[in-house]
């Protein structure tokens, strides 16, 4: 913080009054500026953008999620299936196929290379019904929250649905100290104001979220 330097005292009489009193007020101006700019951030880290997620941002299908498959004219081929945990699905004439990592549309045509050889021109639809989604664009909750957990991630997903998803801040968290990491950004880290959010309801404290982010929420020593 930089020394804010406060004038002595001017000689007296009305003139010296009225130039003291506007020192005085240049120096309250100028500690102020330095407060806020100390404040601009916490733990000196950035504080986080407001806008975060991509306008392109397609859902990558993870282990733990449910899709259904729907094969055109062929209902017997038809059906819901989990990706299991090593990210793979098995269904009718498709056996060990890779699921994880790839998008609904992308599962789809693997399919339909795989029924090429027992179906004439298969057209294949695949909707994810159960979404858990892939490990690297989980939302992570540590620290002082009421629920900590893992959160699939969503499009416009803000730092606000993930307090409400984990049940707010706990008695002894450090709220307005929470950081966010950012893993798809190398691990940059961001300063995020949850107490002004959750308890004061500050909405210029809330942000949006991106894949992968891990959100770790401190307690307060005091």
């Amino acid at each position: 913080m930089s020394k804010i330097i406060v004038p002595s005292m001017p000689q007296r009489g009305r003139h010296g009054r009225s130039a003291w009193r506007s020192l005085l007020a240049a120096s309250s101006a100028a500690l102020a500026a330095t407060l806020l700019a100390a404040c601009g951030t916490i733990g000196g880290l950035p504080p986080a953008p407001a806008a975060a997620s991509a306008a392109d941002y397609s859902y990558i299908i993870g282990a733990g999620d449910t899709l259904s498959i729907i094969v055109w004219r062929n209902p017997e081929l038809s059906l819901s299936v989990p990706v299991r945990p090593d990210g793979k699905i098995s269904a009718p004439l498709v056996d060990e196929l890779v699921a994880q990592g790839k998008t609904s549309t992308a599962v789809a045509r693997d399919i339909e290379k795989r029924l090429a050889t027992f179906v004439r021109d298969p057209v294949v639809t695949v909707i994810v019904t159960t979404f858990v989604g892939p490990f690297s664009e989980q939302i992570r909750v540590v620290g002082e929250a009421a629920k900590p957990q893992f959160l699939p991630f969503r499009q416009k997903m803000t730092v606000l649905d993930v307090m409400i998803a984990v049940g707010g801040l706990t008695d002894f968290a450090d709220g307005n100290n929470a950081t966010i990491v950012r893993t798809s950004d190398g691990n940059k880290q961001y300063s995020v104001r949850l107490k002004d959010l959750v308890r004061r309801g500050d909405v210029s404290a809330n942000v949006e979220m991106r894949p992968g982010d891990i959100l770790i929420i401190p307690q307060s020593f005091f």
